[in-house]
């Protein structure tokens, strides 16, 4: 590698603004987020499993298919 024309990598210290905190590399040493895999509702299994049912039937509803 050539020297002086990459970017210094980091320990990266995460933070959400949920409060949960973890370590990733980086070329940044401190990134903050809005939102997590700790408070996403896709991985915490709090989607709205009947709203998305909801549009489903709507949709077969609306173009006559048979479920």
């Amino acid at each position: 590698m050539r020297k002086d024309i990459h970017p210094e990598y980091h320990q990266a210290k995460v933070v959400c603004n949920c409060g949960n905190e973890f370590t990733t590399g980086s070329t940044k040493e401190e990134i903050h987020v809005e939102i997590c895999s700790k408070c996403h509702p896709f991985y915490t299994g709090q989607q709205k499993a009947a709203k998305a049912r909801g549009a489903i039937d709507k949709f077969n509803k609306r173009y006559g298919i048979q479920a």
